[in-house]
C-alpha cells in the first residue's frame, strides 16, 4: 500500500497533531512507533484519526512517545496532498 509518512519524532502529552489536506479525503493515522511497525509491515494496528474528508485535523498526544503519521488513500482512486505540524 501507498502512503504518506511523517516521523514526528519524541512529542510530549498533550501537543496536538495539526494535519493539512488538500484534494480528496484520506485516512489519517496518528501512530506510536510500534504500531506505525505494524503498519508498514500490513499488520494490524491501533492508531487515532481515521478517514478525514475535512481540511484540517487536529489529533491530541495521548502519551510522550515517538510518534508517526500516516496518510493513505485506503485503496480508493485519487490523490491527496498533505502537511502535519506539531502544536
Amino acid at each position: 500500500m501507498s502512503f504518506t509518512h511523517y516521523d514526528l519524532g519524541t512529542i510530549e502529552k498533550g501537543n496536538i497533531v495539526e494535519i493539512l489536506l488538500e484534494g480528496n479525503a484520506a485516512n489519517v493515522q496518528l501512530m506510536d512507533n510500534i504500531n506505525f511497525q505494524h503498519y508498514k509491515n500490513g499488520r494490524r494496528c491501533q492508531y487515532f484519526g481515521g478517514h478525514v474528508t475535512t481540511s484540517v485535523t487536529q489529533l491530541p498526544v495521548p502519551s510522550k512517545g515517538r510518534w508517526h503519521v500516516a496518510i493513505d488513500m485506503g485503496g480508493h482512486q485519487g490523490s491527496v496532498k498533505s502537511s502535519v505540524r506539531v502544536i
